[in-house]
């Protein structure tokens, strides 16, 4: 069995585990596994060599789909709506896409922050359809069905979010092992040859940025039921950096470093803000310098680093 598999179960076993022994971190593991959605997305791009500094664009895409779908009392269950989320982020991606994959490197980069921040100025500015800078609260919608109290809610959510990242990190790793994604390698090291063997780098790459962009839409979607509020910084460019800064946490070449690194940094981050709120970003900024500084090629590199050691 590939290791990476193993890591995974044993990762998700102990998720399980974690929210049965700490009721109190539901909401926040739930949250972690969210986001690692859309990090797993900025690991496709990766591999192609090429980073999104403009994911947060269609991270909320997501949230505001679910939150427009909510506000206009469709009655739409949870499970309708995490896809759904995903689906319109696709969607964007794919005509924006016609435009983005025709450069790379850090033009690529830069078109995706510029799209990027051109939608948050957007949902700032329209206050009368978005909420402008205050945002949108969400309602909890129903789960499989059933409308739940809130603690029963927020226990089913991080199982529903758990099992649409398992599935979606199974997927990614077929993708990325399959011709596609070989093709995508082939981008980062010699995209000439791959032209001459008759394969198109811009559709490859187009294929794999409409994918990144789904994931991330159906990450922005759980956290806005989750949490039940959404505003124009889920599409700010630090939001997008903070998704690729976690990809290089966990080890950009790895599906489940997404996790992984997603799972760290909100830990870090929630404990850092509640024992020393005034000091938070720097205890946040230490502690990832020291994991980056031990660990260069990602946490997930760790165990295989020490094994390799004579």
């Amino acid at each position: 069995m590939r290791p990476e598999v193993i890591m995974g179960a044993g990762a998700a076993l102990a998720l399980c585990v974690a929210t049965i022994i700490a009721p109190w971190a539901t909401v926040m593991l739930t949250i972690a596994l969210a986001v690692g959605l859309t990090v797993l997305g900025i690991v496709i791009l990766l591999r192609a060599g090429q980073i999104s500094f403009g994911h947060g664009l269609y991270y909320a895409a997501g949230a505001y789909t679910v939150a427009f779908l909510v506000n206009a009392r469709l009655s739409l269950d949870t499970l309708v709506l995490i896809p759904l989320g995903g689906f319109v982020a696709m969607v964007i991606a794919i005509a924006f896409g016609f435009f983005a994959v025709r450069y790379r490197d850090i033009f690529f980069a830069m078109i995706n922050l510029a799209i990027s921040m051109v939608a948050f100025s957007l949902l700032e500015k329209l206050y009368h359809l978005t909420g402008g800078g205050d945002g949108m609260n969400v309602a909890r919608p129903t789960l499989g069905g059933v409308r739940l109290g809130r603690v029963a809610f927020e226990t089913w959510m991080f199982y529903t979010t758990l099992a649409v990242a398992a599935v979606s990190a199974f997927l990614v790793a077929r993708y990325l092992a399959s011709p596609l994604g070989k093709a995508l390698e082939a981008i980062k090291s010699n995209e000439t040859r791959l032209e001459y063997l008759g394969v198109s780098g811009n559709s490859a790459l187009h294929i794999a940025y409409a994918v990144s962009a789904a994931l991330a839409g159906m990450s922005g979607a759980i956290i806005a039921i989750v949490t039940g509020h959404v505003a124009p910084e889920f599409a700010y460019w630090v939001r997008s950096g903070e998704f690729v800064f976690i990809s290089i946490l966990g080890g950009s070449g790895n599906v489940v470093g997404a996790f992984a690194g997603s799972i760290v940094f909100e830990v870090i981050r929630n404990y850092a803000a509640a024992f020393a709120a005034s000091y938070w970003q720097t205890i946040l900024g230490l502690s990832l310098i020291a994991i980056i500084m031990f660990a260069p090629d990602g946490l997930t590199q760790l165990r295989l680093r020490r094994k390799v050691r004579p």
